[in-house]
This record gives C-alpha cells, sequence and structure tokens, in this order.
C-alpha cells in the first residue's frame, strides 16, 4: 500500500511539473505577445516625435527674434521640442558636410536660419501636420515650412498594419493558450475523476469539491508565470546588452506592464480550465466516468 501510494504520488508531481513547464511555455509566448504590441506602440511614438517640421526664417529676421519665436512655439499643444539654427551654425554645418564654403564664393552667407519643430505624436498625422503648417506659415517671420508628408504618411499606414496584425496575432495566441493549457489542466484533474465522484457521492456540495482544484491549479498557474516573467526577464536583459538602444523606446513601465500581464493571464486561464474541467466531471455519472 505505502509503494502505491509513493507512486501514486510521484506520478501526481510529474503530472504537476508538465502542468508547469506546459503552462510556463504557453505564458512566455503571451507574454512576447504583449511585449511586441507595447513595443510597436513605442516605436511608432518615437519615430514620429523624431520627425520634424523646418520652419524657415526670413532673411532680416534677428537672433533675438528667433529665440523668441522659438520660445514661443514651444508652448503650443502640438510642440515636443524645437531646435534653433542660425544662419552662422547652418553655414558651418553645411560646409563640414559639403567639404567647402560656399560663401567664400558667392561673397554672402546663402542659408537661413530654421527652427527645427518635433511634434507630439498624436500630432504627426496629414489633418494635424496641414492645420500647424498654415497656422506657422501666417506668422510673419516666418518664410516657408517643409516637412516630409509621404514619410509621415507611410509611417502612419505601417503603423496601422502592424497593429493591426499584433491584434489578430494576439487574439488567436490567447485562443491557442486557453485551448493548450485547458488541455493540460483537464489531464490532469482526469486522473482524479473518480474521486471526484466519490465527494459527489458522500454529499458534498459541488464549490465545495472544485475549490481546492481551483486553488491547486491557481497555484501552479502562479509558479508557471514567475518562471515564465523570469524567462522573459532573462531575454530583454540579453536584447539590452546586445542592442542597448531598445531601452530608450522599452520602459519599466512598460515591462512591469508585461509581467502583471502574465501573472494575470496565468491565474485566470488556469483557475477557468480547472472551473470547467472539474464541472465536466460533476456532471458525469459513474458509467460515464468509465467510458472516457
Amino acid at each position: 500500500m505505502a509503494k502505491r501510494r509513493k507512486i501514486a504520488h510521484r506520478r501526481h508531481g510529474m503530472q504537476v511539473l508538465t502542468l508547469c513547464i506546459s503552462t510556463t511555455m504557453v505564458l512566455v509566448l503571451l507574454g512576447l505577445v504583449v511585449f511586441s504590441v507595447l513595443l510597436a506602440r513605442n516605436l511608432s511614438e518615437y519615430v514620429k516625435e523624431n520627425l520634424t517640421v523646418t520652419v524657415m526664417l526670413r532673411d532680416n529676421i534677428t537672433d533675438k527674434d528667433a529665440r523668441k519665436l522659438c520660445t514661443t512655439l514651444r508652448k503650443r499643444p502640438y510642440s515636443r521640442n524645437i531646435d534653433y539654427i542660425s544662419k552662422e551654425q547652418a553655414q558651418k554645418e553645411q560646409s563640414e558636410a559639403m567639404g567647402s564654403d560656399p560663401s567664400e564664393f558667392l561673397g554672402f552667407n546663402p542659408f537661413t536660419a530654421t527652427l527645427e519643430v518635433r511634434l507630439k505624436a498624436d500630432y504627426v498625422n496629414r489633418d494635424s501636420l496641414g492645420r500647424i503648417g498654415k497656422e506657422l506659415k501666417k506668422i510673419p517671420m516666418v518664410s516657408d515650412v517643409a516637412y516630409q508628408e509621404d514619410l509621415m504618411n507611410k509611417v502612419n499606414s505601417n503603423i496601422q498594419k502592424i497593429n493591426i496584425i499584433l491584434l489578430v496575432l494576439a487574439v488567436l495566441l490567447s485562443c491557442v493558450s486557453f485551448s493548450l493549457i485547458n488541455n493540460t489542466v483537464r489531464l490532469s484533474i482526469y486522473s482524479r475523476r473518480f474521486s471526484i465522484h466519490t465527494m459527489k457521492l458522500v454529499g458534498a456540495s459541488w464549490g465545495f469539491i472544485r475549490r481546492p482544484f481551483v486553488r491547486n491549479m491557481m497555484v501552479v498557474g502562479l509558479i508557471a508565470a514567475m518562471m515564465a516573467c523570469g524567462a522573459l526577464g532573462g531575454g530583454v536583459y540579453w536584447l539590452a546588452t546586445f542592442e542597448p538602444g531598445v531601452m530608450n523606446v522599452i520602459t519599466w513601465i512598460d515591462l512591469a506592464v508585461v509581467g502583471a500581464s502574465v501573472v494575470f493571464f496565468g491565474l485566470v486561464i488556469t483557475a477557468l480550465c480547472s472551473y470547467f474541467s472539474v464541472n465536466r466531471y460533476l456532471k458525469m455519472t459513474a458509467g460515464e466516468l468509465y467510458k472516457i
């Protein structure tokens, strides 16, 4: 009898270990999807906020007036950052880029002072850019406004496509994950189906019978979630070591959201799967239990 109990205990331990490992793998995939969604969102904002609107100033404007205009534009709701490039600075930069100074044979500085305006991500779209461009052109000190409209439209279009793909992938993977974990939990509870039936025969309520199964599966889900968070954390550390610039796009808050999502999915999915699996055996008669 003791030997049988030892074998049964060992078998149950292997089932729990298998369930924990399989659940961890599924949660890692779910965590990767959440991480990809957040990374895509932050990357889109990063790209948008680094696209510039070039405001060209008139030749007769002084540095004092240009800096005053720069201060005024910084207060606009669409402004994220503004860099003032004077005529002298523009001449120096272009001379270094071309390897020669055009003013030496022209006799004057052909470059104009400009403001490099970086917009907030919400304003990087065709309608907002059109309104902002018209507003800037009305300023007397401004001679022209230029921005890469085609590039901005292409960025917005690509971001929308990526978001749709990630959303579809997230929905599909969530369904697949629930199915995989559900099958694993069902197999784990299958070996104890007669114990469930025995408790039902002695008058135990369904809630009393379900409670320990749901609690145990949630503990397994929590352990699997911790293991998945550890695996994802190791992956992010390796990625940051390989490409340090990735930490400019993903924040610690985003990483916390990924970890919380993994724990949430681990607890909720295992709880639901165990709830439905136990209910399935509770509804069966003794004859039906022998047939499955």
